[in-house]
């Protein structure tokens, strides 16, 4: 007698960006069937776009185990004296707003499922980064949501974050940001992946923040001033 793969669903929001991409990848690898949402499925930046993503999942794969978000906005070098309003909300909107709805339009199938929540993070929400600091702000209030969802979900739902370093690199920055981790090298959006794909199935694991970073958090000491 044959035993079957229980069915398991999946929403990567961010999944058409490099390392969303590579999440939808490895958990179709998995076995997962996955709907990967960029802006143009629902837009994070409101509430109604994040339920309107939700809804439409649900009506493709009929219920979610696991919703993903990688997605961003606002990634944009900048002293202070230079941020606009403009730009503080686009950092913001999506990574800290966006969580928050999205996880709001899905607890009700996450909570029917026993299901995870995933939040992309960054070592920017650990760091004060002063060439960034809508990004770095925006990254700590999403790392807060992870805590306060998972209290908030429990014990239906688990809600864990992965908080990447240098794994997105363009070619010429590759040396310089090899050399501030621990490893001497640069991560890849599969390391990521891999992490997703662990706290996925990691049962007794809720309210943490695995690091991807190579020990770039350890090596700066908290200090990054990228």
């Amino acid at each position: 007698m044959s035993l079957q793969t229980p069915h398991r669903r999946a929403l990567v929001a961010g999944g058409t960006g490099r390392v969303g991409r590579a999440i939808v990848q490895r958990l179709r690898d998995d076995g997962w069937s996955v709907v990967a949402a960029g802006r143009a499925d629902g837009d994070l930046r409101h509430r109604d776009g994040a339920h309107a993503l939700v809804d439409a999942a649900l009506r493709e794969l009929g219920g979610l185990d696991l919703v993903v978000h990688s997605a961003g906005g606002g990634f944009a070098p900048s002293i202070i004296d230079d941020v606009t309003e403009d730009a503080w909300d686009e950092a913001v909107d999506v990574t800290a707003k966006g969580t928050f709805f999205l996880a709001q339009a899905a607890a009700p199938a996450l909570r029917e499922s026993q299901g995870v929540l995933v939040i992309v993070e960054d070592v920017a929400a650990f760091q004060p980064w002063t060439s960034f600091p809508a990004h770095s702000a925006a990254k700590a209030a999403q790392a807060m949501l992870t805590r306060v969802l998972a209290r908030a979900l429990a014990p239906d739902v688990r809600v864990c974050g992965v908080a990447p370093g240098p794994v997105a690199v363009e070619p010429e920055q590759v040396e310089r940001r090899a050399a501030e981790t621990l490893l001497g090298r640069v991560g890849s959006p599969e390391d990521v992946a891999d992490a997703v794909a662990y706290l996925a199935g990691a049962s007794f694991v809720t309210g943490s923040t695995l690091l991807v970073d190579g020990g770039r958090l350890l090596k700066s000491g908290g200090r990054g001033r990228p």
